[in-house]
């Protein structure tokens, strides 16, 4: 796991007659700005030495930001370090905990889209109210059916929220029968489970793990944790929680800008960034990111994943019974 906290780019250039060639390369450093500079000079100038002697690469390095797994080391702003914990600002601006040993494990439950029943029932009401005036030419009988629609559609609606809540109730317990399976056969397994705004956040804790363990791996396939996620925890060696609740969630109108919120941005930018923060983390600090459920399994807990737990229920707000989850 790599989370720089410093970042720099060089530009190198070679030119002669018959042609030019300019490469930028970027360089990081948890110690210093003058260490990231110097590791940009140092890959900048190897690549262009690639670049003559014919080879292809890529000339200019894009600002790649942490979700799909796409980029490394990781690119956030650091907020706090905690030993080999980091806690840092993701591109949409929620805080997330950076481990590369305590396993956590997101489970998302499939979800129908009110977005789509609202649509298909406006379409019903306008297709009905269309109908009735082509063959009457009566807007009375056609305001008369649309009332009769709208009636219909509510009633429409509220069997969708009834379905989607009964999927995610039936997702819950599959989860958690997958869970149940794979602790039975792992006796030596303890589980802290977590209630998310979009499923199921596991956190084993009576060892550390690395992401690309076997058993790592062995345990995601068997909860169905998000392939992204799982790509994101095997590229940067890391695994991943978020603190605190998604901006669209808590009713933020706006994205945090200069979007797509890679750091570090440009010093003109960050008056925009850092007003957008502050009223994210006013707004956001009356939101949970997840609530604890129950401990499951052999009732082990490793004395350092113990304070990483504290750490993450105390940002997360779980233990809270009153706040929203977001």
């Amino acid at each position: 796991m790599i989370v720089p906290d410093y970042w720099a780019e060089a530009r190198k250039q070679y030119k002669n007659e018959k042609r030019q060639v300019t490469v930028r390369r970027f360089g990081w450093s948890e110690t210093s700005p003058t260490e990231a500079q110097a590791m940009a000079e140092l890959r900048a100038e190897e690549a262009l030495q690639r670049a003559i002697s014919g080879e292809k690469v890529r000339r200019r390095e894009l600002k790649v930001p942490y979700n799909g797994g796409q980029g490394l080391p990781i690119r956030e702003e650091v907020l706090k370090r905690h030993e080999d914990v980091v806690i840092t600002r993701n591109s949409y601006g929620a805080k997330c905990l950076n481990t590369p040993n305590v396993l956590v494990a997101d489970v998302d439950f499939p979800v129908k889209s009110a977005w789509h029943a609202r649509m298909q029932i406006a379409l019903w009401n306008f297709m009905g109210l269309a109908t009735v005036y082509s063959y009457t030419q009566s807007w009375w009988l056609a305001a008369g059916l649309a009332g009769v629609t709208v009636l219909c559609s509510v009633f429409i609606y509220l069997l969708h929220r009834r379905s989607a809540a009964n999927l995610a109730e039936r997702s819950e317990q599959r989860s958690r029968q997958r869970l149940e399976s794979f602790l039975d056969r792992n006796s030596d397994w303890n589980v802290r489970v977590y209630r998310t705004p979009a499923g199921l956040r596991v956190i084993a804790t009576h060892q550390k793990f690395a992401p690309s363990d076997f058993i790592t791996q062995e345990f995601f396939r068997v909860m169905e944790t998000d392939p992204i996620y799982v790509r994101m925890c095997l590229n940067q060696q890391c695994f991943r929680a978020r603190l605190t609740a998604k901006p669209w969630r808590v009713g933020l109108k706006h994205h945090l800008k200069p979007r797509p919120g890679v750091w570090p941005v440009k010093p003109e930018s960050l008056t925009q960034r850092n007003a957008w923060l502050e009223e994210y983390d006013r707004i956001s600090a009356n939101f949970a990111a997840c609530r604890f459920l129950e401990s499951i399994g052999s009732g082990k807990t490793h004395y350092q994943i113990k304070q990483i737990v504290d750490l993450h229920d105390r940002e997360c707000r779980a233990g809270d019974e009153t706040a929203p989850m977001a």
